[in-house]
């Protein structure tokens, strides 16, 4: 059977920030941290090798396959910071209009720094994801 990679672990956040090698992109976390952390009211959690999550909800899909996940987080990468948000929601794509230099992916939107986006969108963006997962998943 298929086991996911991405599990909450016990490893230390502030260990795993302080091991990112470019300073800029640890100062970058830092703040992330406290964004995540203050919007959510979630305690960080590091989720596999690289990803810090806030909070968790478990899913299930049609095809039978199920898993844990973290409603938001972030992983500071070496080539771009990677923000996780729930995808599904057309409101995430009106938020991402305002929210500054960015790619997105399907599952995820990539930030070169935090300076070139707006961190009130950030924290809707972490809102939005928050209340659609709670509302898709409930009972978690």
């Amino acid at each position: 059977m298929y086991e996911l990679k991405t599990k909450q672990t016990d490893n230390s956040v502030l260990e795993f920030i302080e091991n990112v090698d470019n300073p800029k992109k640890r100062e970058d976390a830092y703040k992330l941290l406290d964004i995540f952390t203050d919007t959510t009211g979630y305690e960080a959690k590091m989720w596999g090798p690289t990803i810090i999550g806030f909070g968790a909800y478990h899913y299930k899909y049609e095809s039978g396959h199920e898993g844990d996940a973290p409603l938001v987080g972030f992983s500071p990468r070496k080539a771009k910071i990677s923000l996780y948000f729930a995808t599904g929601n057309t409101e995430r794509e009106a938020l991402l209009k305002d929210f500054g230099k960015h790619t997105a992916g399907k599952a995820c939107v990539y930030i070169n720094k935090v300076a070139d986006i707006d961190t009130e969108v950030l924290k809707a963006l972490i809102n939005q994801s928050v209340d659609f997962l709670k509302k898709t998943y409930p009972n978690q």
